[in-house]
């Protein structure tokens, strides 16, 4: 739930609140113990590879920026990656901005996102395009005091009040904002064409989209709210709705991208499991739909740093987290991509969390992508002319960005500066490994050994030191035979 700065939870919740949570976890607890998480998946690309996302989130500003674009430019992209590496980006985008009157589309901003795109394209990144809300809408009060999202034509309060909170996050419980979900997700039954509006401005996007190679997929709605349906009700119910139908009129128009789903923010978010049912992909061929929840550990919210005591806590959190989505990634039969974890680095002990969670998503074969690249001290850069901050040691560290098969393992020792990557072949994938190593570990060069079946000796390489990437092509073996590749510094 970010942020331009992101607010925390009261550090002492009410008596009700704590029980309540606690009947949350200790639910969760009983759901990951009954559930065996299957084999691991994963994107893939058009040659078969599977792919590991890490990037940042492009970006907060957009949601108080005028025209609803975030503030990144061309020059910005590149310093970016020549910084960090990076193959992958969250673009924010606004239902206001795309659909001002309902059923009228705005070009201007859809050509201004498509030129950001090419920005990123054109430096060999995925993007997922993300329709970004916040407490719905700013049209929720008529100072517009908070929110963003939803048009004001799709926006009913029916003249319920919306304060503003000095907790930002507390502004969801605000008559208002409750009672526009509650209209938005039928539960009124008064307005069944919002729904329906929002299927409809996906499958304009998709439909413009379609066929740029360099947009990977859709988040179909970031950090769903149920307004006063809550839980297990909200996630199997109007939520699943929504996303069948978001995801069936995407299909009419775009049958290749994937499509990104999250649970319901609050309780995933902290790392209670989501009840989000499978869903079906209409698409030919095998299904393209991808669980991306949010991680920011109930801890953290409520003030505790990644640092002494409070540590321990924190990791028994993220374990928690890890757990539960694994879960929910097997009901839905998806791949894993965090769509969001941060904080503010100044905090104590940030950059070490931030370096836990991206050893946690290795772990897991799953893409992150850090929130936001803004300029708010949560960010990459100690100020608006791009220098680095802390952050950028952190996120430049060496990861595969395509594998030429089944990941078995990833082997990070970043005091070491090695890596390894093991990794099972399989028909029908072609295509070099690629490994990004960054300047910062490896200053004079690299070496590179293969452990490849029955010795093998037909790989090869090829280093682009432009962009920091080394291609290993292993042509041979049988479906199921194993490579490992390791890189120490030269």
């Amino acid at each position: 739930m970010p942020r331009q700065a992101r607010g925390r939870l009261p550090r002492r919740l009410p008596a009700a609140a704590l029980v309540a949570l606690a009947l949350l976890l200790t639910t969760a607890v009983a759901v990951i113990t009954e559930h065996d998480p299957g084999p691991t998946r994963y994107l893939t690309d058009d040659r078969g590879r599977a792919l590991f996302l890490h990037g940042f989130n492009t970006s907060g500003s957009a949601k108080s920026d005028p025209e609803r674009l975030p503030w990144i430019t061309e020059e910005a992209v590149q310093r970016e990656y020549d910084l960090m590496g990076t193959n992958f980006v969250r673009l924010l985008l606004q239902w206001q901005a795309l659909e001002p009157e309902h059923g009228v589309y705005d070009e201007t901003y859809l050509d201004a996102v498509a030129e950001r795109v090419d920005w990123y394209s054109e430096r060999g990144y995925h993007v997922l395009l993300d329709m970004h809300q916040d407490l719905y809408g700013r049209f929720t009060s008529p100072e517009r005091h908070s929110g963003n999202g939803a048009p004001e034509w799709a926006t009913h309060t029916d003249g319920l009040p919306v304060e503003p909170q000095e907790m930002w996050e507390l502004v969801y419980l605000e008559p208002g904002v409750v009672r526009a979900f509650d209209h938005f997700w039928g539960t009124t039954g008064e307005h069944p064409e919002l729904m329906d509006g929002y299927a409809a401005a996906w499958a304009h996007v998709a439909a413009r989209f379609a066929g740029e190679p360099a947009v990977i997929g859709y988040d179909l709605m970031n950090e769903p709210f149920g307004g006063s349906l809550q839980g297990p009700d909200f996630e199997s119910g109007p939520l699943a709705e929504l996303y069948r139908r978001c995801v069936a009129r995407i299909r009419e128009a775009d049958q290749d991208t994937w499509l990104f789903v999250e649970g319901q923010a609050v309780g995933v978010n902290w790392g209670t499991p989501s009840a989000l049912p499978h869903l079906a992909d209409p698409r030919e061929g095998e299904p393209r739909i991808v669980y991306a929840p949010h991680a920011y550990p109930l801890p953290m919210d409520l003030g505790q740093p990644y640092a002494g005591e409070s540590r321990e806590t924190v990791d028994t959190s993220v374990e928690l987290w890890s757990a539960s989505v694994r879960t929910t990634a097997e009901r839905l039969d998806a791949p894993i991509v965090l769509g969001e974890f941060g904080l503010n680095v100044s905090r104590e002990g940030a950059t070490d969390y931030v370096a836990r969670m991206l050893a946690e998503t290795e772990q897991m074969a799953a893409g992150r992508v850090y929130w936001s690249n803004d300029h708010d001290g949560w960010g990459p850069w100690a100020d608006e002319e791009l220098n680095p901050g802390p952050l950028v040691d952190v996120m430049n560290r060496a990861y595969p960005r395509a594998v030429a098969g089944d990941p078995l393992e990833i082997d990070h020792d970043t005091d070491a500066a090695r890596l390894s990557v093991r990794f099972a072949v399989r028909e029908g994938v072609s295509g070099p490994t690629e490994l990004y190593l960054p300047e910062t570990d490896y200053p004079d060069g690299f070496d590179l050994s293969v452990a490849a079946p029955d010795g093998a000796k037909d790989w090869t390489f090829e280093w682009d030191a432009d962009r920091r990437v080394l291609f290993v092509d292993t042509p041979s073996g049988a479906p199921g035979d194993e490579y490992t590749l390791t890189v120490v510094p030269g």
